[in-house]
C-alpha cells in the first residue's frame, strides 16, 4: 500500500484548517449562522418527532428570507397550557406557536398578549383517543365492540367489572391516567370529552352545562379511577410504554403519540370513543408582535411544513396531514391500529370559557389525596440543601388541594411527625410554618421513617381518597431500628395502594434503594440536586392533581 507523502499531508490539513476557520467565523458557538434570523418555536410536545425532524432538514436547506439572510429555526417542546402561563408570566413570546387547538392562542390573549391571534394555519392533525394495550383492549371486545369515554371510565371505577372482563389477568384494576388539565390541551380536552359524551352533544358545552350535577357526577366517577396526571402528552407515551400495562393500562392521548410509543410486545392501539372525541389541528401561529423580518421567518418556515416534504414526514410521524396532495401510508393504517375514518364524531372547539369552567371541575371532581411526606433533617442536609429543600417542599404544600391531607415526617436519628393527617385546607399556613423551621443535624433512619409513614396511610386510609407517600433523603440510612430495607418494609409501604415517589437528593443517597421502593409502589424515582429540586416537586404536584398551569 502506498503511503501519502509528508508533505502533501501538511498542505492538506492546513487548507482543512483554513476552510474550517473561515466557516466558523460567519457562526455562532452554538452553530447558529452570526447573521441568521432565530424562529424559535414553541409547540406541544406530541409533535416533537416530526417538528425536530423537519427542522433538522429546513436548517441544512438554508432558505433566506427577501434581504438574504439565513433563516435557522430552534424547537421547544412545551404544553399548551404550560405555554400560556410561561408566556403570560415571562412576557416572552416565540416567533411561532403550535398548540393543540386556536382556542389556546385565545387564552393566552385573555390574560394579556394577542400577539399571535389572527395569523395561525394548521399544520397537521390527530385525534384525542384512549391508548390502551392491546391484549386489554381486545378483553374489552376491541376491535368488533365499539368502547367510549363514560364505558373506560365506569370500567377503571369497577375492579369487580373489571375482574369479569379481564379475567384476573391483568391487575386488580384497570389503572388509567392522562394529562394535568391545567398544563396540557390533552388533559383539557379529556375532561371536556367526558362531559360532551355525558351531555350527549357534539356543539361546543357551554359553562353552564358543565355545571351540572349528572356532569359533574360522569366526571368525578372518571377522575375517581385515574392512577397519574402526567405533566406532557409525550411523557405520558413514553411513560406508559416503559412501565408496562401493570403500571397504566389506558391513557388519554393523541393518536401520533399512540403510534410513536405503541410497538413493542403486546403494543398499544388507539381507541376512538364512540361518543365522539376532539381533533388536535395544532394551528401555527406567527407572533404579530415580532419584527417583519422575524415575522418572515417564521412565516417561511411554515411554509415549509406545509409542503410536500414535511408533510409526508409528518405521516411518516403519525401525524394526519393537512396537505391533501399527500400520500397516506404507515404509520397511519391498520397494522398500527389506526382507522382513518375514525373518528366519526368530532366535537366542536371549547370557548375559553369553557376552558376555565372545566378546570374548576377538575379541582372538584380529582380525588382527594391522602400525602404523607417524608423530609431528611439529617447533618448531611444542612447549607443550601436544607434551604432549597425548604422551598420547593413549601409550594408543593401551597398548590395541594384544599381538601386534601396531608403528614409531615421529618427524620434524622428517628423519625419525628410534624403534621398528622390535617386536611390542607385548614392545615396549609401550619404545615408551610412548619417546613420553614426545619433545621439540619443528627443522623439517618429512613427506613424507619418510610415505616413510620407507611403506617401513617394505614391508620387514615379511606375509599375517597388516593394515597401517596414522597420520601426524599440525601444519604445512607444509618440509625434504623425498627426496619430494615426488605419485602416487608417493601410491602408495608405500599400496602393500601399507595403510590410512593422518591427522591435521590444529591449524590451520597441510596438510588438502589429508592428506586426500587418507587418502581414497587408505582411511583417515581428523582435524582435531586440543590439546583432542580423545586422542578422535582412541581412535577410531583402535577402528578397529584396540584394547583399548577392555568387553573385560577
Amino acid at each position: 500500500m502506498m503511503r501519502a507523502k509528508p508533505l502533501f499531508n501538511i498542505l492538506l490539513l492546513v487548507t482543512i484548517l483554513s476552510l474550517t476557520t473561515m466557516a466558523c467565523s460567519l457562526c455562532t458557538s452554538s452553530g447558529l449562522p452570526g447573521n441568521a434570523v432565530l424562529v424559535e418555536v414553541v409547540a406541544n410536545t406530541s409533535l416533537t418527532p416530526w417538528l425536530q425532524s423537519a427542522i433538522d432538514n429546513f436548517n441544512e436547506a438554508k432558505t433566506k428570507t427577501a434581504s438574504g439572510k439565513p433563516v435557522f429555526v430552534s424547537l421547544n417542546p412545551v404544553e399548551s397550557g404550560q405555554a400560556v402561563t410561561d408566556m403570560a408570566a415571562d412576557a416572552y413570546l416565540p416567533a411561532l406557536w403550535i398548540p393543540d387547538n386556536e382556542v389556546w392562542v385565545n387564552v393566552l390573549a385573555e390574560r394579556g398578549p394577542t400577539s399571535f391571534q389572527g395569523n395561525c394555519v394548521s399544520v397537521a392533525e390527530s385525534p384525542l383517543v384512549i391508548a390502551m394495550w392491546r391484549p386489554i383492549a381486545e378483553s374489552l371486545g376491541w376491535p368488533g365492540r365499539s368502547l367510549g369515554w363514560l364505558d373506560i371510565g365506569s370500567l377503571a371505577a369497577d375492579p369487580s367489572a373489571w375482574a369479569y372482563y379481564s379475567g384476573g389477568q391483568l391487575g386488580p384494576t384497570l389503572r388509567m391516567g392522562h394529562t394535568h388539565p391545567g398544563l396540557s390541551g390533552t388533559g383539557t380536552s379529556t375532561l371536556l370529552a367526558i362531559v360532551q359524551a355525558a351531555e350527549s352533544k357534539v356543539d361546543a358545552i357551554t359553562v353552564e352545562e358543565i355545571q351540572r350535577p349528572i356532569v359533574q357526577a360522569s366526571v368525578s366517577a372518571f377522575e375517581g379511577a385515574v392512577s397519574w396526571f402526567s405533566t406532557s402528552t409525550d411523557q405520558l407515551g413514553q411513560t406508559m410504554r416503559e412501565r408496562g400495562v401493570g403500571y397504566l393500562g389506558a391513557a388519554v392521548m393523541y393518536e401520533s403519540t399512540v403510534i410513536q410509543y405503541g410497538g413493542g410486545d403486546p403494543d398499544i392501539v388507539p381507541i376512538y370513543p364512540f361518543e365522539g372525541t376532539f381533533m388536535a389541528t395544532h394551528p401555527a401561529c406567527v407572533n404579530g408582535s415580532a419584527s417583519a423580518e422575524t415575522q418572515e421567518a417564521a412565516t417561511l418556515f411554515r411554509d415549509y411544513l406545509l409542503g410536500q416534504e414535511a408533510q409526508q414526514l409528518a405521516v411518516a410521524n403519525g401525524l394526519r396531514p393537512v396537505n391533501e396532495s399527500v400520500i397516506i401510508g404507515a404509520p397511519l393504517d391498520a397494522a398500527h391500529g389506526v382507522d382513518l375514518s375514525q373518528p366519526e364524531v368530532v366535537f366542536s372547539p371549547p370557548t375559553v370559557d369553557t376552558i376555565y369552567a372545566v378546570q374548576d371541575l377538575w379541582q372538584a371532581a380529582r380525588k382527594d389525596v391522602n400525602l404523607v411526606m417524608i423530609l431528611d433533617v439529617s447533618g448531611s442536609m444542612d447549607g443550601n440543601k436544607i434551604k432549597n429543600m425548604r422551598q420547593a417542599a413549601i409550594q408543593f404544600v401551597e398548590q395541594m388541594g384544599d381538601d386534601d391531607f396531608i403528614t409531615i415526617v421529618a427524620f434524622s436519628s428517628q423519625p419525628l411527625v410534624l403534621i398528622h393527617h390535617q386536611q390542607v385546607g385548614l392545615a396549609r399556613e401550619e404545615a408551610i410554618r412548619t417546613i420553614e423551621t426545619m433545621e439540619a443535624g443528627g443522623d439517618t433512619a429512613l427506613y424507619d421513617a418510610i415505616g413510620v409513614g407507611a403506617n401513617s396511610i394505614a391508620n387514615t386510609t379511606s375509599s375517597q381518597t388516593s394515597n401517596a407517600m414522597v420520601v426524599l433523603t440525601d444519604g445512607l440510612d444509618n440509625n434504623s431500628f425498627q426496619y430494615t430495607f426488605d419485602q416487608y418494609l417493601i410491602e408495608t409501604a405500599t400496602a393500601n395502594d399507595t403510590t410512593v415517589f422518591t427522591i435521590a437528593y444529591g449524590d451520597d443517597a441510596d438510588r438502589e434503594v429508592l428506586a426500587e421502593l418507587a418502581s414497587r409502589a408505582n411511583g417515581n424515582f428523582y435524582l435531586g440536586s440543590e439546583a432542580n429540586i423545586a422542578a422535582i416537586y412541581e412535577e410531583m404536584s402535577a402528578a397529584f392533581g396540584g394547583s399548577v398551569g392555568i387553573g385560577r
